[in-house]
């Protein structure tokens, strides 16, 4: 009978310790990202997303309860672009976890190998909050999420390698969609190209380039400096000078300042997020997103052709 329950106890502790039953532990900073990594791992992982879709990425909530998380995290995705500047690195150093140190296998920055705008030739506060890598909202545009995608699978299969295969296969699923999705988001604001809108932070340059359209007005004087009436009211003239009929807001940015300039300039305010879920119809995940942006847009600007 002991004989017995000792190799009992010894082929339960193999099964519970079998490296093909633990899923790798993936902590991502932002929804756009974490909608990724998921497409790309699967149900080979489990993942912990530290800012909400409604939040300002570069002002996000740091709990406590993050600190556990991150030390129990076999990899961190992260922008690479200093987005969560302000926040993450307080939370490293509480997690104290090597696996995801910098330079360690399982610190993941999102941007390697994608074409970076507006890299600053010189940091100057005087302009606003400009990041030293560049824009690093670069996860709007379709091509640098495929390039997301197979950077994600390559790094999960160093981790993880017995499910490498799956990494790789899912990255390309998804890279196939987009592709077939890409070829009906161009057709779709074809018929707006160089249309020029308003935006209330410099979001969207990437989203802008790849879709043919002009995004250089902002209801910010610079960013992430709060619009001052002067400045709103230089943007009314150039709307109105412009005929520009779209202003653009993210959930955590203030409506009532975009309705004011709308109110001004006969425009229509258009709710857009960067992140799946952060405005209603995009909870699907990224492909949602897109799908969203492209057809709020195209709808928007096909009524601007009315006068206010």
């Amino acid at each position: 009978m002991r004989i017995n329950s000792i190799l009992l106890a010894a082929m339960l502790s193999a099964v519970t310790a079998s490296p093909a039953a633990a899923k790798l532990n993936v902590i991502v900073t932002t929804p756009d990202l974490a909608s990724i990594a998921q497409a790309v791992g699967g149900q080979a992982v489990d993942l912990t997303v530290l800012a909400r879709p409604t939040e300002d990425p570069h002002f996000v909530d740091a709990r406590p309860s993050f600190i556990v998380k991150l030390n129990h995290a076999d990899a961190l995705i992260e922008g690479g672009a200093q987005l969560e500047i302000g926040w993450l690195a307080p939370l490293l150093e509480g997690a104290r976890n090597p696996k995801i140190a910098a330079g360690a296998p399982g610190r993941i920055l999102a941007n390697a190998g994608i074409a970076m705008l507006e890299v600053p030739s010189a940091l100057d506060r005087s302009k606003g909050d400009i990041h030293a890598a560049g824009n690093p909202h670069f996860a709007v545009d379709p091509e640098n999420a495929k390039t997301l995608a197979r950077h994600l699978a390559d790094a999960f299969s160093k981790l993880d390698e017995r499910n490498a295969a799956v990494y790789q296969a899912n990255a390309k699923q998804f890279a196939d969609r987009l592709d077939a999705k890409l070829t009906e988001w161009k057709k779709t604001l074809a018929p707006f190209q160089d249309a020029k809108l308003v935006a209330y932070h410099n979001t969207w340059v990437y989203f802008a380039r790849r879709f043919g359209l002009a995004m250089g007005t902002f209801l910010e004087p610079k960013p992430g400096i709060p619009p001052s009436p002067a400045h709103l009211a230089e943007v009314i003239t150039k709307m109105k000078a412009e005929k520009i009929r779209v202003i653009i807001v993210e959930p955590y940015q203030t409506r009532k300042t975009a309705e004011a300039v709308a109110a001004g300039t006969g425009a229509t305010v258009v709710d857009v997020a960067q992140f799946p879920g952060g405005v209603k119809g995009t909870e699907g995940g990224y492909l949602a997103l897109l799908d969203y942006l492209v057809n709020s847009l195209a709808k928007a600007l096909a009524g601007t052709t009315r006068q206010p």
